[in-house]
């Protein structure tokens, strides 16, 4: 337990937490732990798998859970069955109040995306949420209005870029959307981007491990010409540490951004430490629950 206090102690010690306090929602709640987050049981309505490596499910939830998952950076963990050891954090993609049918896209990848792989057209999905810590630099797409805004997209990323998408749009900011569908063979939300009425421009992103030339080229055309006032990153890590690193070289550090959130995530509420990572300084970070700009979380990052 991460509460000094709980533990015991006559003071508080959260010298490591930046996050809620975890005594006075204790206190808060007549001395007594809150409930965990809920567990639901789904019947999945539709399943498309695109070659044998990803997996679109669209499943029905409660009206109260649907509306919770449709803010950016919404996920939630699923499995197939009543093993809690198959839980898997994934964004979504997509959750529509009007009908109640939430969609994810899953990139098989290890033994616990195969698992989903069992889930069958009117079956059941195990779904455990909300969580809504999927993306970092919330408030930097939140306070954009009127403004041009450029989103970066790859791979899966493509899949929790889709609610970013729509928060902007409503509130009438003009996108421009690159996209690199590498490793697949192509843009699978295509669907929701004509709802959006959005069209992508495809471009190869990453080249032998660093921000390829076009897309330098694109990046800095866009921020002289079209006042960029965020940059949305989609994708693994290393995108967002080399846009980044080029957003530095360029000097333009007033631009705002937004990532994704990468961090392996098991229990979802910052005790289990499975998304904790190292800073400078001897400063440790649960990464499932700390909202902040994208350059506080990859800068005096430690590998080692």
């Amino acid at each position: 337990m991460l509460c000094s206090q709980l533990h015991g102690s006559n003071f508080c010690d959260c010298l490591n937490w930046k996050g809620v306090c975890i005594y006075q929602e204790f206190y808060d709640n007549g001395n007594k732990p809150k409930e965990e987050r809920k567990v639901f049981s789904c019947k999945v309505v539709d399943r498309i798998l695109h070659e044998e490596s990803l997996l679109i499910i669209k499943f029905e939830a409660p009206h109260k859970l649907a509306i919770d998952l449709a803010k950016p950076g919404s996920f939630i963990f699923i499995r197939s069955d009543e093993n809690i050891y198959y839980d898997v954090p994934i964004s979504i993609l997509e959750s529509d109040i009007n009908t109640n049918i939430v969609t994810v896209m899953i990139e098989i990848r290890g033994i616990k995306t195969k698992k989903i792989l069992d889930l069958k057209k009117e079956g059941n999905i195990v779904i455990r949420g909300p969580y809504w810590n999927g993306v970092f630099g919330i408030k930097n797409i939140e306070k954009q209005k009127n403004n041009h805004v450029l989103v970066l997209a790859r791979g899966i990323g493509m899949a929790p870029m889709m609610p970013v998408l729509k928060r902007l749009i409503q509130n009438d900011n003009k996108v421009t959307l690159i996209v690199d569908k590498q490793p697949f063979n192509d843009i699978y939300v295509n669907e929701w981007l004509d709802k959006l009425e959005l069209i992508p421009q495809e471009m190869n992103l990453i080249e032998k491990g660093q921000l390829s030339p076009e897309a330098k080229v694109a990046i800095k055309s866009l921020i002289k010409y079209n006042n960029v006032s965020l940059i949305h990153i989609a994708g693994a890590d290393i995108l967002t540490y080399k846009v980044i690193d080029y957003l530095d070289e360029l000097e333009r550090k007033d631009i705002d951004l937004s990532c994704c959130n990468n961090m392996k995530m098991c229990c979802g509420e910052g005790i289990c430490g499975s998304c904790t990572a190292r800073f400078s300084g001897h400063r440790v970070k649960r990464l499932c629950k700390v909202q902040t700009d994208p350059r506080n979380i990859f800068g005096g990052r430690r590998f080692i």
